[in-house]
């Protein structure tokens, strides 16, 4: 296969045996039908089932199919890093291997992005899930995310999503930040656009979604707003840090004369107020060394971001 092509399209899959075939048969029907060269990355997370042996099985018929399997489960950030960094193509597509994604809304999604964006976001208008376990919880989670990245999206959490590849391959995943790849990609000065895709209730396999995801968004929030705030001026976050701590000075110092000025202090009181002053200037000054060291960082590293895959098994 030549160097470059057109689609890499990105799947991760974990114990998704009965689904495999039936998504890889689709996703060749409708790509063939596009004037596009394509492969298939396919990320085993750690499966215990048969998914690899039936994906080797639909390679040796099929060599547009690259496989990437991990030693155990890593979860879903680890499994779209190791397909970012290993796709060749200019568009890059990211579904779930459920079935639940339809390959048809690809060929919507490329002509969204041929408008001048560089992602597009698919948006399950009439989601085929439970109410209560995914649903409502969703509807939770994607109203937190867009209000802290301020991304007007529909469905943040759906898994459909086109890329340029020169977005995608400068996002840095880990953890569990694929929830917020709309927002990863907004650091990185993507232009965002939103289409209404298809949505088809799970036929076999079991979901691995369940309320507690929920709350590891909250969590991850947290991270996600200091990216967004100080990725780009980690200096600012370090003088915050730094301005608290000579602030706490500044009333320790106030607290001295205070005393000093009654007249009724004693040694031990004083020593423990000026070692608590020693501590907080000389952690404002740590402060702003760590700023500035940051700021170097920031500005000599290479753009360029590769995610390490010594987990994958060979």
């Amino acid at each position: 296969m030549p160097d470059f092509i057109d689609i890499s399209i990105i799947i991760p899959l974990y114990n998704e045996e009965e689904n495999v075939a039936i998504l890889h048969r689709s996703i060749s029907e409708v790509l063939d039908q596009l004037d596009y060269s394509f492969e298939v990355i396919y990320i085993d997370d750690g499966s215990s089932d048969k998914t690899v042996e039936i994906l080797r099985s639909l390679k040796k018929k099929d060599d547009r199919i690259k496989i990437i399997k991990f030693r155990k489960n890593y979860g879903q950030s680890p499994a779209m890093a190791a397909g970012f960094n290993a796709a060749r193509g200019n568009f890059i597509v990211t579904m779930d291997g459920d079935l639940q994604n339809d390959p048809k809304d690809i060929a919507k999604l490329i002509q969204k992005l041929n408008e001048g964006y560089d992602l597009v976001s698919g948006w399950r208008k009439n989601r085929k899930d439970k109410l209560i376990l995914r649903k409502v919880p969703s509807k939770i989670a994607n109203k937190i995310i867009c209000s802290v990245t301020h991304i007007k999206l529909h469905d943040t959490g759906c898994a459909l999503k086109i890329y340029r590849a020169e977005i995608a391959k400068r996002i840095n995943l880990y953890g569990e930040l694929h929830r917020f790849l709309p927002a990863l990609a907004k650091i990185e000065g993507a232009r965002i656009a939103e289409v209404p895709v298809s949505h088809h209730p799970r036929r076999f396999g079991k979901s691995k979604y369940n309320l507690t995801r929920t709350f590891k968004v909250i969590m991850d929030l947290l991270t996600l707003n200091l990216f967004l705030k100080y990725l780009m001026r980690p200096g600012r976050f370090f003088g915050l840090i730094s301005m608290g701590f000579v602030t706490l000075s500044f009333l320790i110092v106030l607290w001295i004369s205070i005393i000093l000025l009654r007249g009724n202090q004693t040694i031990f009181e004083i020593n423990n107020l000026f070692t608590l002053l020693f501590i907080f200037l000389t952690s404002s000054f740590q402060s702003i060394f760590l700023g500035l060291i940051a700021e170097l960082i920031l500005k000599t590293s290479n753009k360029k971001r590769n995610y390490s895959l010594n987990f994958i098994r060979k």
